[in-house]
């Protein structure tokens, strides 16, 4: 049977007499204000109560939980015991108690028990704070008899008076009897939305909270006074479990404990170790046989399952169950993925064209021609040879799947996308704002974090001891400023850290590729580029993946010794820093790549050395951008393929069966207990907990600053985010409704500060886009050539026009290849990608105008772009509304009829305190047009008279 200790109020007559909680000897002499312990015993406690739904009365709702650590002696057992069996004598004699509060003497026996001043300073502060709980009308009972063992768990039940009481102070929403129509299309667009119903109804989820409405209740801020207006027809569902735990919550973070001359509230408890865990409970099972019905079977069902990836997400169902920020995070996710379908066909169409168009392609053609015999200069001093321009053939074919007309228009299509995505999710939200009652919600300044409160207590004493009165302390920058230092020192490392990375990864790639071309075997030499670039890649990926965690944790830490006052000040501090370090990490090869390698090689005879003995490295005669595309799809591919899903998936199921194995160890061996159904706070506690929606956001930002930053060079990466994002949406629910404890609600009307992220990554793609299409590819070089090169308005002769003559003899002394005669004949001419002047040129080697030619159109190009492209996004935002008309027009509606019910409310009003006048006139001249006699004679009747109104 379970021993449960449960807290309530003693009644009026019986206050000031105390019976204390005792465990063990160091607890005597403590006294619990107006607060006693109860002990019940059910026949059938488990069922009574639903196995942890319910109090042990089985009628009062278990709202929060709070879970403890304590060390059982047997000595405290003993005690424990004796406590409970003499409880109810206690209870029957607590009246003849000589002094309240002097606690209660027990005999121990000859020998004390150990004395664990930790453990007590802990059990006192829980007392206390649990004592206060009380006194602010929870009602709370304990539970040490659970199959964990040494945990303890006190649930929290919130009465009605309380919930109304905390629910005005909040100033929640609640709907009205006040029922009315929302506007409907007329004519042809309510015959498109039918249409578009009856098509979609098969990818709808069966919830009842996703249909559409047509009438919609009037909502209105909680008030005691105004309870006429609720339907509290059904008391025990007017607040649900989601908003209970709201409103308990709010009382923990603002309820304080002040034992050692400090204020602590549920947050410093929870950092201090007083409790161990804190969270609501999720609403029961969701698989098994005979599981009752509740919203968290159904989301598993309708929502966190792989086989309904292909449906819509029942959002309004997830607010119902999580709260409104977690409900706008997959809302976004779910908008963003559906945003990337038309982004995906455009790409797969761009991709179709450039495989279509590749034969036709007359420099890839020429390059791949053998006839032309273009003999290129070496790629490394020494032990590389001349080589064959053809043999590179295969990489210029494969660049023009990417590298084409197209993808510029691509590059348009994805800015002008990226705005109306953005334009599209306010939209969203506000439609989300106004079916969820947020319209007109302010978030108010949360209560101090546990860690700002303890250095200000810090700096308060110590201006005490030195004998200084101050009024309120608070941290200023001057307290701060060893933490601005040492987090802009410690941001300046880390980005240096992944520059020297990146420029590790770059020596790797030259001496592999030197090493590489020493291979006498043809097929070798030909995959030199493929080999180094794959492996570089790799090498990357596995870097980004490791610093990815390593910043993480560095960003918290930073973020941590600032000190941030409230939890929204520490959340937007730590995704800055976060998103700064993950973004420099992310992208930095990228970077490189695009716009770095092959800009400063120098030419040959003249070459730019790393460390005297490295030769800088250079882009392939087709261009740097196809090693751009393979760059960028491994590292955008394994980030989401090993990160994003196998971590996901792998560390929480890791973790789990750490816990498991762990209490499996301390669990007793009694095989009776073992088999017992474990209670729902117990079951939830092996649970991970919440740890916020900062990483969730992270991982699809970043994929967002890959699907838009360098979609010039991989026109396939909106599909692959959009597969991953199917998977991710079921991925994260499943995560959210079976691996997770669930999480406190918190109210929210936007995404916060992702929202600016995502609008800065959208204008920093424009710019990128346009150096990528006029520096990277050859888009701008093919065009001059076009138009003012090309003999016959064609693109014969291109490639030749992109190469430069090298004289062999002028080689610099050790730099020329060892086998000059590998290619079986003597080469006196070789060729380089640049634009310079001939050896038998008076300025010989030097840069040509062709080169100035180019640079200016490359210059003009991306300005003309940048400029076109941020104006048509601008128009976007400026001719779509964020607000939707019809939005606009039920919330105007609900203004009127608001203001319609209160005035209704005061004419009522009005005339009963018309009536009430009447009434007293009438009985007034009845009372006067008796006469004197009568009147005395009858002195009752008389006084009656005067009487009615107030009896009325």
């Amino acid at each position: 049977m379970r021993v449960n200790k449960k807290y309530s109020c003693l009644p009026a007559e019986e206050k000031g007499i105390h019976i204390i909680n005792i465990r063990a000897i160091e607890d005597i002499g403590y006294d619990q204000h107006e607060s006693t312990l109860l002990n019940s015993l059910s026949k059938n406690p488990d069922a009574d109560c639903k196995y942890g739904l319910y109090f042990r009365d089985g009628k009062r709702k278990v709202d929060y939980i709070l879970v403890y650590h304590y060390k059982k002696s047997s000595a405290g057992k003993t005690l424990t015991r004796r406590v409970h069996h003499n409880d109810s004598s206690a209870r029957s004699t607590k009246q003849n108690q000589p002094l309240p509060g002097k606690g209660v003497q027990l005999e121990m026996g000859e020998s004390e028990p150990h004395v664990d001043y930790h453990e007590d300073d802990k059990r006192f502060r829980r007392e206390e704070y649990e004592g206060n709980l009380v006194e602010a009308g929870l009602e709370l009972e304990r539970d040490e008899d659970t199959k964990i063992h040494g945990i303890g768990f006190v649930k929290i039940h919130a009465p009605w008076n309380v919930l109304c009481r905390e629910a005005e102070f909040l100033k929640l929403k609640m709907p009205t009897k006040k029922m009315y129509q929302i506007n409907q299309t007329h004519g042809l667009l309510k015959k498109i939305n039918s249409v578009i119903q009856k098509i979609t109804e098969p990818i709808q989820p069966k919830v009842a909270e996703h249909k559409p409405q047509t009438v919609k209740r009037l909502s209105y801020p909680f008030s005691r006074e105004k309870q006429h207006l609720f339907d509290l027809s059904d008391r025990d569902s007017f607040f649900d479990s989601k908003t209970r735990s709201t409103i308990v919550y709010e009382i923990l973070k603002r309820t304080t404990c002040t034992k050692a001359k400090y204020s602590m509230g549920i947050t410093s408890l929870l950092a201090n170790g007083v409790y161990s865990a804190a969270y609501p409970l999720h609403d029961g099972d969701y698989e098994g046989e005979n599981v009752e019905p509740n919203d968290r079977k159904l989301l598993c069902e309708e929502w966190a399952s792989y086989g309904v990836f292909y449906k819509y997400q029942p959002i309004d169902l997830v607010r119902k169950y999580f709260g409104e920020k977690i409900g706008l995070y997959f809302a976004w996710l779910g908008v963003y993925t559906q945003m990337l379908i038309p982004a995906s066909i455009v790409g797969i169409i761009v991709f179709l064209y450039g495989c279509a168009t590749v034969d036709e392609n007359i420099p890839s053609m020429e390059m791949c021609d053998q006839r032309n015999n273009i003999t290129m200069c070496p790629l490394c001093d020494r032990t590389c040879s001349y080589w064959k321009m053809s043999s590179a053939c295969a990489t210029a074919r494969a660049s023009h799947l990417f590298d084409n007309p197209a993808t510029v228009f691509f590059s348009v299509f994805m800015a002008l996308w990226a705005a109306t995505f953005m334009e599209h999710w306010k939209r969203k939200q506000m439609r989300l704002n106004y079916r969820w009652d947020l319209t007109g919600f302010e978030e108010e300044e949360d209560h101090p974090r546990a860690e700002y409160e303890a250095k200000v207590l810090e700096k308060s004493l110590r201006k005490e001891h030195k004998h200084k009165e101050t009024d309120k302390e608070k941290l200023t920058w001057k307290d701060r400023f060893p933490a601005y230092l040492t987090n802009f020192v410690g941001i300046i490392f880390m980005v240096g850290l992944t520059f020297a990375i990146v420029f590790g990864v770059i020596i790797y790639r030259i001496s592999t590729a030197a090493a590489l071309a020493i291979s006498s075997t043809p097929s070798g030499r030909s995959s030199v580029r493929v080999t180094v670039t794959a492996t570089a890649v790799i090498i990357n990926l596995v870097v980004i993946i490791i610093l990815d965690e390593v910043y993480g944790c560095i960003a918290r830490w930073l973020t941590q010794i600032e000190v941030p006052k409230t939890d929204k000040n520490f959340e937007e501090r730590l995704i800055f820093k976060a998103f700064l370090l993950k973004f420099v990490n992310a992208y930095t090869p990228i970077f490189y790549v695009a716009f770095f390698k092959g800009r400063f090689v120098g030419r040959p005879g003249d070459y730019v050395y790393i460390f005297h003995s490295f030769r800088m490295e250079e882009c392939a005669p087709g261009g740097c951008l196809m090693e751009l595309c393979i760059q960028l799809s491994i590292i955008m591919l394994g980030k989401q393929l090993i990160q994003n899903n196998l971590f996901e998936i792998g560390i929480p199921k890791m973790k789990k069966f750490i816990r498991y194995m762990k209490l499996k160890r301390r669990r007793s061996l009694d095989h009776e207990e073992h088999m017992k159904k474990k209670q729902r706070y117990e079951v939830d506690y092996n649970l991970e907990p919440f740890a916020g929606l900062t990483p969730e956001y992270m991982e699809m930002i970043i994929q967002f600053g890959f699907v838009t930053l360098f979609v010039a060079s991989f026109p396939l990466a909106p599909l692959f985010a959009l597969l991953n994002n199917i998977i991710e949406i079921r991925l994260d629910a499943k995560k959210f409704v079976t691996e997770l404890r669930r999480p406190v609600a918190v109210r929210a009307k936007d995404i916060g500060i992702w929202y600016n992220i995502l609008r800065g990554i959208g204008k920093l793609a424009v710019i990128i886009n346009a150096f990528v299409i006029s520096f990277t590819s050859d888009f701008i070089p093919r065009l001059v050539y076009l138009y003012m090169y090309s003999e016959n308005g064609t693109m014969h002769g291109f490639v030749n026009h992109t190469l430069s003559s090298f004289n062999v003899s002028d080689f610099q002394a050790g730099t020329a290849p060892n086998d000059p005669m590998d290619l079986g004949y003597e080469v006196q001419i070789c060729r380089y990608k640049d634009y310079r002047e001939p050896p038998w040129s008076e300025n010989k080697y030097d840069i040509s105008k062709d080169f100035w030619a180019v640079l200016a159109a490359r210059l003009a190009f991306v300005i003309v772009f940048q400029n076109l492209v941020m104006f048509m996004s601008d128009f976007v935002d400026w001719i779509i509304p964020d607000i939707p008309k019809d939005i606009s027009q039920q919330i105007h509606k609900e203004k009127v009829l608001m203001v319609e019910v209160f005035m209704r409310e005061e004419q009522g009003k009005l005339q009963m305190l018309e009536t009430w006048k009447d009434k007293d006139k009438k009985k007034g001249e009845n009372c006067n047009n008796h006469s004197p006699r009568l009147s005395r004679s009858h002195s009752g009747s008389l006084s009656s008279c005067h009487s009615h109104p107030l009896d009325v």
